[in-house]
């Protein structure tokens, strides 16, 4: 049976306006380029795993789908309709489909309102005529439904552990029954056994429910365990798109194969002898991006043709299901 596609992102393209320390009011701003012409489609049911160092646009991408950042071109097509289109109030009927999981816990949590207030907070906003109690009974199921006791309903953020808040905007975002869930980072402020419980919640929602998700993290162990596909982001762009086994047994891109060198494997034998790829240099200034192939300052393979030509995102010769950008994939 197949999915149906709820979200397809073409050619997505974020920029933001950057003035320097020092610059005269008519001086032009320089354009910082954080999302560069991405594109993507996502099946009910489906988790879609988003990698990449910190400052490649992954946060940037996510609220730009959700509206919460101006995108400069490009569509966000939401069960064939476009979001980025739609006016603000057209677009909030579309809003309780798409919910968050934020970074942060404790931050993204009003530390004046209890708990049944933080959950109920979209359901009164969304279905303002709902009656009380219909709203009490949605607050307790949900609660229920991620592990959290009825009798701490009116405790306040303060009083919980970072995962029981994590926990506290996961029933948040389920209150509305969404089909899409964009998770931001939302296991890298945990320890490692509250990452786990975290990620394997999500995994049990998502069955239940049969919730897609856009899950962002920087442990790529942790994106293999939940996701069915993996897209690799550097300076904004997409360098590799891949079900989730292809990418970790038959990575592509020279910057994915860095990436998938420097997790750890459980066996000591295996990783006592394994071939630990190093990227040399910091990443560049997305104001001012390498041309042609942004990674080309950075990698062992780059040659001429590499600072010339931007190579064209297209499926390896592996597999159709697997794209990659580069001149000279493996």
């Amino acid at each position: 049976m197949s999915k149906q596609t709820i979200l397809q992102v073409e050619n997505l393209k974020v920029n933001f306006d950057v003035s320097s320390e020092g610059d005269m009011p008519w001086t032009k701003p320089k354009k910082l380029q954080a999302v560069n012409d991405i594109s993507f489609t996502l099946n009910s049911g489906e988790t879609l795993g988003i990698v990449g160092e910190s400052g490649c646009g992954k946060s940037t991408l996510a609220r730009a789908i959700v509206k919460m950042v101006p995108a400069e071109a490009g569509k966000v097509l939401w069960l064939g309709n476009d979001l980025l289109s739609l006016s603000n109030s057209e677009t909030r009927q579309y809003r309780k489909q798409i919910q968050m999981i934020f970074q942060d816990p404790l931050a993204s949590l009003n530390p004046r309102m209890n708990i049944g207030e933080i959950i109920a907070e979209p359901l009164r906003t969304h279905y303002p005529k709902t009656a009380e109690s219909d709203v009490q009974a949605r607050v307790s199921d949900v609660m229920n439904k991620v592990g959290l006791l009825d009798n701490l309903v009116n405790r306040y953020p303060h009083e919980f552990s970072g995962g029981q808040c994590q926990r506290i905007g996961i029933a948040r975002a389920l209150i509305l029954k969404p089909k899409l869930i964009i998770c931001d980072e939302p296991v890298s402020a945990l320890d490692v056994s509250i990452q786990a419980q975290v990620v394997n919640l999500l995994m049990d929602l998502q069955k239940e429910m049969d919730l897609a998700l856009i899950f962002i993290a920087h442990d790529l162990s942790v994106v293999k365990h939940i996701s069915t596909k993996i897209m690799v982001l550097y300076l904004g762009n997409m360098v590799e798109l891949a079900n989730s086994n292809e990418i970790y047994q038959n990575p592509s891109h020279p910057y994915t194969q860095a990436l998938i060198s420097a997790v750890p494997i459980p066996d000591p034998s295996i990783e006592k002898n394994k071939k630990l790829i190093l990227i040399e240099g910091d990443l560049p200034s997305p104001i001012n991006p390498p041309s042609g192939c942004v990674f080309r300052t950075r990698c062992h393979k780059a040659q001429e043709v590499c600072s010339i030509e931007k190579p064209e995102f297209s499926e390896s010769s592996s597999s159709h299901s697997h794209s990659v950008a580069c001149h000279f994939s493996d």
